[in-house]
């Protein structure tokens, strides 16, 4: 008998399955990256996908070889298979556990947020530009927050991306999605967003992470 937490995964899959299909998705994003000279390609992956070694080998020469081909991997968990089990249930940490595998230097996410104590948001807040070192202090406080507006995940998935990529060697930024040069001009220098810097840890143990990830 599917435990409560299936049976509201395959009723959120049965909905979103009603208005688009992965390959209209993969359709939409061909066509939209295609009016820039560049093409698409879309990778499902699941947590199963991350923590089975063969599984994983794969993934990430396919990663590799699509971006020597000048192709742009377009990710997105496989929410068709996923049950609470294997199941990330955000693209925050998902995009931080692709960036680990595929050992980037840079992660970008961009929300409705200018960072992980937005002013805009909290009256009272002060806004971080820079964090050096994830600690405990600091990772509490995502805690109880249901984040942004948009998108699955909140302030609490976003440091755990933090955690992921950061100790895996790559600088992770979180920036505000509302202009759309937002990336570009952080590249240039300007100080957009906040900056989480790597600090590589040979005690981090990337699959232990992953498994103990619940949706």
């Amino acid at each position: 008998m599917p435990s409560p937490q299936d049976a509201r995964l395959s009723a959120e899959r049965n909905r979103r399955r009603l208005p688009r299909n992965r390959h209209t998705q993969l359709w939409v994003y061909q066509k939209l990256f295609s009016e820039y000279n560049q093409t698409a390609a879309q990778i499902l992956i699941t947590k199963a996908t991350i923590l089975d070694d063969t599984s994983r080998t794969n993934a990430k020469n396919t990663f590799n070889e699509l971006l020597k081909l000048g192709t742009v991997p377009i990710v997105n968990e496989n929410d068709t298979v996923s049950t609470y089990e294997i199941k990330f249930g955000d693209n925050d940490r998902l995009s931080a556990i692709v960036a680990a595998l595929v050992e980037g230097d840079l992660l970008f996410l961009l929300s409705d947020i200018d960072g992980p104590d937005d002013p805009k948001k909290n009256p009272d807040a002060k806004f971080i530009s820079q964090v050096d070192d994830l600690t405990d202090e600091f990772m509490a406080m995502g805690k109880g927050t249901t984040g942004s507006d948009v998108g699955t995940g909140g302030m609490a998935t976003k440091l755990h991306a933090a955690k992921i990529a950061t100790e895996s060697g790559a600088d992770m930024v979180i920036a505000n999605a509302d202009d759309l040069e937002v990336m570009w001009r952080i590249l240039k220098g300007e100080e957009i967003g906040t900056l989480f810097k790597a600090n590589k840890s040979s005690e981090f143990a990337l699959l232990d992470y992953i498994q103990s990830i619940h949706a």
